[in-house]
């Protein structure tokens, strides 16, 4: 069995449970519809990675009841677990436990919020923990879309999550539990409908080439920042 594995966080796509902060301009419906879509490139993408870094793959899914039906959604190879705890502070430490529990000694949780992230960060990401304990991938928010960690260090999520500070926490938390910590590239997540004009230009870039099902829903349904409209952006 490999020593490593990715472990996607994700949430049943229903309508008022996911992607609130794009509502409005986006209905309720709306934006389940486009997590949904997100969600199914971050397990495509996460399969890929895992398969070029011989890791295995976990779904973690909330609420625990929606197992079922987001394994469904799941490339073959992916283990479904329910996610555990009050809050997420608590979801993620009980998800690096249940891991290391596992046997994997190289851990990485990803969010499905960034649906544009290339697997071979994710790859990179696994491959950075030869030299440390903890690699983080932030995020423009002054979160991260990602963290790999050996093991399961103690308390390592004991403060507030889903802050302008929680990535300077959780680097303070590491420092103060000895670890060795290497930051990758910057990313973005998606989370509010401002969010997708630095998708548009990503696209633009030709560096959007991960989320296919989530560029042609907004395509489609039009949901594209008003400043987009019309601009001519290229298929991927």
């Amino acid at each position: 069995m490999s020593d490593r594995v990715f472990v996607v966080f994700a949430k049943r796509p229903a309508p008022g449970a996911v992607k609130t902060r794009m509502c409005p301009p986006l209905s309720p419906e709306q934006a389940a519809v486009l997590y949904a879509a997100m969600l199914d490139d971050v397990l495509a993408t996460t399969a890929a990675a895992a398969a070029a870094a011989g890791a295995a793959a976990w779904l973690a899914v909330h609420p625990a009841d929606a197992l079922d039906e987001l394994c469904a959604r799941c490339p073959p190879g992916f283990r479904g677990v329910a996610q555990r705890g009050a809050d997420l502070a608590q979801r993620m430490g009980n998800a690096l436990a249940d891991a290391a529990a596992a046997g994997f000694a190289r851990i990485l949780l990803r969010g499905s919020d960034n649906p544009s992230l290339a697997g071979a960060e994710l790859v990179r990401g696994l491959a950075a923990l030869e030299r440390a304990d903890l690699a983080v991938g932030p995020d423009r928010d002054g979160g991260y879309g990602w963290i790999a960690v050996r093991g399961a260090p103690p308390d390592l999520f004991d403060h507030a999550m889903s802050t302008a500070s929680v990535l300077s926490d959780t680097v303070a938390r590491a420092a103060a539990l000895g670890l060795r910590v290497q930051m990758l590239t910057p990313h973005f997540d998606l989370d509010t409908s401002a969010d997708l004009a630095l998708l548009a230009s990503a696209r633009e870039r030709g560096e959007a080439r991960d989320c296919p099902r989530t560029l042609a829903l907004l395509d489609e349904l039009g949901l594209w920042p008003a400043q987009n409209l019309g601009s001519g952006l290229p298929s991927n």
